[in-house]
């Protein structure tokens, strides 16, 4: 028997973090072969090049499409979306996938879907059914409709999805891959790497050892105008703090020119010596350097999941993950200086928190290959009126 053909396509630097251990179950699984495609921001130096990560990692690409059109607003983005369409077509006919594999929400994922769908691919879609305040919402739900089979992150999601309509029998809390690296990571916390060394960056700090906190904040698609006002308010909190920080860039999400002329505005006019920034860092190592860290601001979706899982206290700001299920290590506030520099010092003074495992235990990846090898991809779907 010939092994099934899986393709799963990685469009930027989070998602790599959240299939990784699925990829490594997959390509390992003696009745499945994996055939990994990198398009979009994943493939861009200015976001992190994630795609050196996956062939440091030893996975072999298949497929490399290079679709992202510069401008970061959200005109850029549509067309980028529209050019996802066309090359990742060209890719599913020349690798004839018995199946496609698209991953969260990203607006670049909607060419995965879009492209499957139409080409008559069986399509997998891994953590649909979640809530949060911005167009990934809208793009999450509009793959769920057009997927076949469905790996959901918590229970949740499970109801939501069955809610919008799709069968019982295809959707599958498998929990979510990336909790499977924040289980490796609290079985070894130690941060065993010198940050600067391994990844540059720009800026020096001091005494960091002693205690820092971690700043990863993108802009909001549905307020992206915004951005740089909202930055703004966490610079300022972060300045009077003055506590060892690092700061990682924004991802390539409409808004994210006004995040980045925002901290390179403050950081030309105000002396932020304990401030260090990095584009990007290996999966393992970003999840060390969070665990030991104080605290984790921002909007990042790794606070809601992997932190909670690990029990870092994390200060989520503004909209951006509103409705998404969190642990107890979270504390929501707006775009205001103050609030973000109060719950700062709330979490400081709390410390570290319970495990939450919201969004699994470990072995989710073993998970959700087992089911790629078994499970029927396609069925009739009969109308019910």
């Amino acid at each position: 028997m010939s092994k099934r053909k899986i393709c799963v396509v990685v469009t930027a630097r989070p998602s790599y973090s959240r299939i990784k251990t699925a990829l490594k179950a997959i390509d390992k699984h003696p009745d499945l072969e994996l055939q990994l495609v990198v398009a979009a921001s994943a493939l861009l130096e200015r976001y992190g090049t994630a795609v050196n990560y996956m062939e440091k990692d030893g996975f072999e690409i298949k497929a490399k499409v290079f679709n992202v059109l510069e401008g970061e607003n959200l005109t850029a983005q549509a067309k980028t979306t529209g050019l996802g369409i066309l090359e990742l077509a060209t890719v599913f006919e020349r690798l004839e996938p018995d199946a496609v594999v698209t991953i969260a929400d990203r607006f670049e994922t909607m060419s995965t879907a879009i492209a499957a769908s139409y080409m008559n691919i069986p399509l997998v879609h891994i953590q649909g059914g979640e809530v949060t305040g911005n167009i990934d919402e809208k793009v999450r739900h509009a793959i769920t409709k057009l997927s076949d089979l469905h790996f959901v992150a918590s229970e949740k999601a499970k109801e939501r999805v069955l809610k919008m309509g799709e069968y019982p029998e295809k959707v599958f809390n498998t929990g979510c891959p990336s909790i499977d690296l924040a289980e490796e990571i609290r079985q070894n916390s130690k941060l065993d790497y010198d940050p600067f060394e391994r990844y540059g960056g720009v800026g020096k700090i001091s005494n960091w050892e002693e205690g820092y906190i971690v700043i990863l904040q993108h802009p909001v698609t549905t307020e992206y105008e915004d951005a740089r006002n909202h930055i703004d308010e966490t610079l300022k909190a972060i300045y009077e703090l003055k506590m060892p920080t690092f700061w990682f860039w924004p991802n390539v999400d409409a808004g994210s020119d006004g995040t980045s002329k925002g901290i390179r505005s403050f950081r030309e006019n105000h002396n932020i010596d304990f401030i260090h920034f990095f584009k990007n860092m290996e999966g393992r190592d970003f999840l060390k350097l969070l665990y030991n860290s104080k605290c984790l601001i921002g909007n990042s979706s790794v606070g809601i999941r992997e932190c909670s899982y690990l029990g870092i206290p994390v200060v989520n700001i503004g909209t951006r993950q509103s409705g998404r299920q969190r642990g107890h290590n979270t504390i929501d506030v707006g775009y205001d200086k103050d609030a973000i520099k109060g719950a700062i010092l709330t979490h400081l003074e709390h410390g570290r928190y319970p495990v939450d495992d919201i969004y699994g235990k470990g072995s989710s990846g073993e998970i959700i290959a087992d089911l790629l090898s078994r499970e029927v991809f396609t069925f009739d779907k009969k109308l019910v009126y």
